[in-house]
């Protein structure tokens, strides 16, 4: 795709006076109370990857509310099981929740995973691609790739090419399919290093390693939406904004966090997880997005170019978000390494 010469931001004039967690940025649920979608989507089958703890949860609870009917994956099952009586207390009456067991760095695990969800739905109508790591020490996934990228991009590809037949056929011409990437501000540390994915040849640092993966999460998005648009399937990707009350800085060591000056940069524009899920859920529900997709979306709405003062943490996006002979690349790098 290429970048956007006019974007589409509903909520811009919330976000102008910045003032910490809770201020007057929308939450997930207000965006379904907004799109008039309680209770209205009871025909809609909605599968969400990390939903154990954070910003999952806070989706799966909005999303939840339109009535849909959920899957979540989580790595720890009773962890998960606890997720899903959070996201039914607001709401008891509507379809039981389903926890699916997936570990994203094994592709045995994904594998299985996928296996599951299709024995028991026949239809998927969004996936959102929630589940991830950050500034995880130097190493590997049990398929062999290095933490970030075998996590963050490769067990969500294979997931998505696993359930991507489903996808298609549960899209109708009123109704298409969408997958939804959560992306990260990260993406401006690093685009994709082809020649050295795995830091064998450099001194490894977390957050590029993060970075790169964050970049993938957004080329994924627009591949899948140049691919399969036509077909009715589209996608999009997500920045959250920042959010320090997630399990996913759980490995953002003071040292680490002090590579961007601490916490303090961050302390009007971090969002509470409730805020944080409500892009996720906008691009997930938006009508905006049924006949196009492949776009970068931040603040509930879709991204701007960065310019020169952009703030760190910031919606915005860089150059290299939009790079299509990349976007090939990794397509292809990314269906050898998974083996489809």
């Amino acid at each position: 795709m290429s970048p956007l010469t006019q974007a589409y931001r509903p909520y811009l004039d919330r976000h102008q006076n910045l003032a910490g967690p809770g201020d007057e940025r929308p939450t997930a649920i207000e965006v379904v109370k907004d799109l008039g979608l309680v209770g209205k989507l009871s025909d809609k089958t909605i599968l969400i990857t990390g939903c154990s703890a954070g910003l999952g949860v806070q989706a799966a609870r909005a999303l939840y509310l339109t009535g849909a009917k959920l899957y979540i994956t989580v790595r720890n099952e009773q962890k998960g099981q606890k997720a899903i009586e959070a996201i039914m207390k607001d709401a008891p009456q509507g379809q039981t929740v389903e926890m699916v067991q997936m570990d994203l760095g094994d592709f045995d695990s994904v594998r299985a995973a996928a296996k599951d969800f299709l024995s028991r739905s026949d239809r998927l109508n969004i996936l959102i691609n929630n589940a991830g790591v950050m500034n995880a020490p130097k190493g590997k996934t049990v398929s062999g790739f290095e933490n970030h990228m075998g996590a963050n991009h490769l067990g969500h590809f294979l997931f998505f090419q696993l359930l991507k037949p489903l996808l298609l056929s549960s899209s109708t011409p009123t109704q298409t399919s969408r997958v939804v990437n959560l992306s990260s501000y990260g993406h401006t540390m690093s685009p994709i290093r082809f020649d050295d994915m795995d830091f064998e040849n450099a001194e490894y640092n977390p957050w590029v390693a993060y970075g790169q993966s964050k970049t993938a999460n957004i080329y994924m998005a627009n591949s899948i939406d140049r691919l399969y648009g036509s077909q009715g399937l589209h996608a999009v990707s997500v920045h959250p904004g920042v959010i320090f009350d997630t399990e996913l800085i759980r490995h953002t060591t003071d040292d680490i966090l002090a590579g961007l000056g601490g916490k303090g940069p961050f302390e009007k524009s971090e969002k509470s997880p409730e805020q944080g899920a409500a892009t996720t859920v906008w691009a997930a529900l938006t009508p905006h997005f049924d006949s196009n997709g492949g776009v970068y979306c931040a603040d509930v709405g879709e991204s701007v170019a960065a310019g020169e003062n952009a703030p760190l943490g910031g919606p915005e996006y860089v150059s290299h978000a939009y790079d299509q002979k990349a976007e090939d690349r990794l397509w292809e790098f990314s269906c050898k390494a998974v083996g489809v």
